[in-house]
C-alpha cells in the first residue's frame, strides 16, 4: 500500500536541547564500555516470587527499575504474579556484599496499587538515577521483572539501563518510559504515554485509544498500529526523519503559535509540528520522533 509522506521543519533550539538530553541520559564513559565489565569478577543471582491480590476494579501496577528489563503480560485471573530475577556483579567479594546491602527491591501493596521500586545510592532524592556507574560504585545490580496482571490493569513502567520493556494483552491505561532501550506493546488498549529516549517504540492496539495519548522517541523510530476504524486528531513532529501513514487524512486548521510577553514584547514559539485528522476526528494523539521516522499503520 502506498503511504503518504509528510515533511516537517523544527526550530534549532530544539536540536540543541535534544542533543544535550541524549548525552546526559546515556552516561557513557569516555574510557569505553569494556573497562568496567572486565573487572566484574564476582557475581551471584536470585529469583524473587510474589503474588498480589488483583481484584480491585481500578488496579495500578508500578515498576520503577534502574537496570534491567520489564515484561508485563495480561491474563484472565484476578491477581498479580511477579518473578524478579536479581543479578549482582562486583569487582570483589566485599563489593558484592556491599551491593546486596545497598540496593534493595522495595515492594508496596495498598488498595488498588502494587508498587515495585529498586532503591539504592544511585537514586537521587527526586527518584531519578545518577549517571555514576560501575566505575564509581564498584558493582552493578540488574533486575529483570516478569509480571502477569489482570487485563484491565493500568501500568506505570520505567527502566534506565540495559533492558527492554514489553507489554502484551493489557487493556488499561499506561505510562511507559525507557531511557536506554526500546519499548514494545502488543494487543493493548486504553490511553496513555509511551517514550523511549534512546530506543525504538512499537505499539499495536487491539482497541484504539479512547483518550489523549502520546508516543515518542529522541533517538529511534516510532511505529504505531491502529485498528482500521481509527478516528482521531493526530499531532506529528520529527526533525531528522519522515512521517508515513496508511490512513487517509484531512487537514486541520493550523494552530496559533504560543505567545509569551516579555518586556512588553510578544514572542511566539514555532516548530511545534503539524496536525491532521483521521476519519471524523476524536482523541488527540501525539507522535514525536526527533531522530527517527514515524509510521502510522493499519492493523489487520
Amino acid at each position: 500500500m502506498k503511504k503518504r509522506l509528510f515533511v516537517l521543519l523544527a526550530c534549532m533550539a530544539c536540536v540543541v536541547s535534544g542533543q544535550r538530553a541524549a548525552v546526559a541520559a546515556t552516561g557513557t564513559s569516555r574510557h569505553g564500555g569494556d573497562w568496567d565489565e572486565r573487572r566484574l569478577t564476582e557475581s551471584d543471582s536470585e529469583e524473587i516470587h510474589r503474588t498480589f491480590a488483583g481484584g480491585a476494579r481500578s488496579l495500578q501496577v508500578v515498576v520503577d527499575n534502574m537496570s534491567g528489563s520489564i515484561e508485563v503480560v495480561g491474563h484472565d485471573v484476578d491477581r498479580v504474579e511477579l518473578v524478579a530475577r536479581r543479578t549482582n556483579q562486583a569487582r570483589s567479594p566485599e563489593k558484592l556484599e556491599e551491593a546486596k546491602r545497598e540496593v534493595k527491591l522495595v515492594v508496596e501493596e495498598e488498595a488498588g496499587v502494587v508498587r515495585l521500586f529498586v532503591d539504592g545510592p544511585q537514586r537521587c532524592p527526586d527518584g531519578s538515577v545518577r549517571e555514576l556507574g560501575v566505575r564509581h560504585y564498584g558493582y552493578r545490580v540488574h533486575f529483570d521483572f516478569t509480571l502477569r496482571v489482570p487485563r484491565h490493569a493500568e501500568v506505570d513502567l520505567r527502566t534506565v539501563n540495559d533492558g527492554e520493556i514489553r507489554v502484551t494483552g493489557v487493556r488499561g491505561g499506561y505510562d511507559v518510559e525507557n531511557i536506554n532501550g526500546g519499548i514494545e506493546m502488543l494487543d493493548v488498549g486504553g490511553a496513555g504515554r509511551v517514550y523511549a529516549l534512546n530506543g525504538e517504540v512499537h505499539v499495536s492496539f487491539e482497541r484504539n485509544p479512547d483518550g489523549e495519548s502520546s508516543f515518542g522517541s529522541l533517538n529511534g523510530d516510532v511505529e504505531i498500529e491502529f485498528r482500521r476504524d481509527l478516528a482521531a486528531e493526530l499531532r506529528l513532529k520529527t526533525f531528522n526523519g519522515e512521517v508515513y501513514s496508511d490512513f487517509e487524512v484531512s487537514a486541520v486548521p493550523r494552530e496559533v503559535p504560543e505567545r509569551e510577553q516579555r518586556d512588553g514584547k510578544n514572542f511566539y514559539r514555532a516548530g511545534k509540528g503539524f496536525g491532521v485528522r483521521v476519519g471524523s476526528g476524536g482523541p488527540r494523539l501525539e507522535f514525536n520522533a526527533f531522530n527517527g521516522d514515524i509510521r502510522i499503520v493499519k492493523r489487520d
